[in-house]
């Protein structure tokens, strides 16, 4: 006996077609931190204090990174 040209049951054939793939996800790297690197982040904070940061010109960025390590090292 030759094989049908079409699946015996079309709905089990279409849903066959359609069911998600299951992929196969690549264990995460973990990566060894550089030193001294910088890291793009969101963070939100007051509008005054920004201004405070930026009314001083170019670098309130690093401003602000060096007032919160200042931060950091201040006892609890």
């Amino acid at each position: 006996m030759a094989t049908p040209r079409r699946p015996s049951n079309p709905k089990d054939a279409a849903e066959a077609l359609f069911k998600p793939a299951k992929k196969v996800t690549a264990p995460a790297v973990e990566r060894p931190a550089i030193p001294n690197t910088k890291e793009l982040v969101s963070l939100k904070i007051d509008s005054d204090v920004l201004a405070h940061f930026q009314a001083g010109g170019q670098g309130w960025q690093e401003r602000i990174n060096d007032t919160l390590r200042a931060a950091m090292n201040v006892p609890n």
